[in-house]
């Protein structure tokens, strides 16, 4: 999952981004020091949780959850505050949990616990499956049905879609653990949409591939994936 922490304090954003490295399952995690900084990290990063800061100069947090809110599939918010005053206000806009400074380990674990038990695939159910990818500066969006495969190259990840490419900064670990319903690994460097695969086919030289919907080229299996490969063909 994705996680923005948003705080004015950098000691206070260090402790809780090493709080959260306990958590395998926050793999990608930014920082923002204000206000507008979050709403431009949440408008490229995408995120998943945004553990938000109420006490902040220019834009308090309750002012940036608002603009948040307003978002078509807006993140969970969490709250991060010294005052437990703000609760109710933060319960009004629909926060999903609410930590009081400073941030313990346990606090932190029960909150997380409490968070609906907010994992991946809840998470995913309410935001529409997409990667995103930047292009000359500007986030774009590709939703899943389009992806064909990625691959990892020498120094980036390709993303090869319906009508296009586009280079990725998330490795294929990470976006594994993004989407893992929706991705399949078929070999150390590659992996495809599952909702694509239509074949898996000995080739001449005796290598195993797959053949994908909308994808000319055959792409290799790994001796390591070929059975869990194959299962899935079974399944579906």
């Amino acid at each position: 999952m994705k996680v923005l922490i948003v705080d004015d304090e950098p000691l206070a954003r260090v402790r809780l981004q090493r709080l959260l490295a306990h958590y395998p399952d926050y793999s990608h995690i930014a920082q923002a020091s204000n206000g507008n900084e979050a709403l431009q990290q949440v408008k490229q990063q995408a995120p998943d949780i945004v553990f938000l800061d109420v006490d902040m100069p220019a834009m308090s947090g309750l002012e940036v959850a608002t603009q948040l809110n307003k978002l078509p599939v807006p993140p969970a918010i969490i709250f991060v505050t010294a005052h437990p005053e703000h609760a109710l206000e933060a319960l009004q806009l629909s926060a999903a949990g609410y930590l009081v400074k400073p941030v313990t380990e346990k606090n932190l674990a029960k909150t997380i616990d409490q968070l609906g038990r907010l994992t991946r695939a809840h998470l995913q159910k309410q935001r529409p499956a997409a990667i995103s990818y930047q292009l000359a500066g500007v986030t774009r969006r590709v939703e899943l049905e389009d992806v064909c495969y990625i691959i990892a190259e020498e120094k980036y990840t390709r993303l090869v879609f319906t009508n296009g490419e586009a280079l990725l900064d998330q490795s294929l670990k990470q976006l594994e653990q993004d989407y893992p319903t929706q991705l399949l690994r078929i070999h150390r460097k590659i992996v495809i949409n599952q909702s694509r695969l239509i074949a898996l086919k000995k080739a001449e030289d005796g290598r195993h591939v797959v053949l994908l919907e909308g994808c000319s080229c055959l792409l290799p299996v790994s001796r390591r994936a070929y059975k869990t490969v194959k299962e899935h063909l079974s399944a579906h």
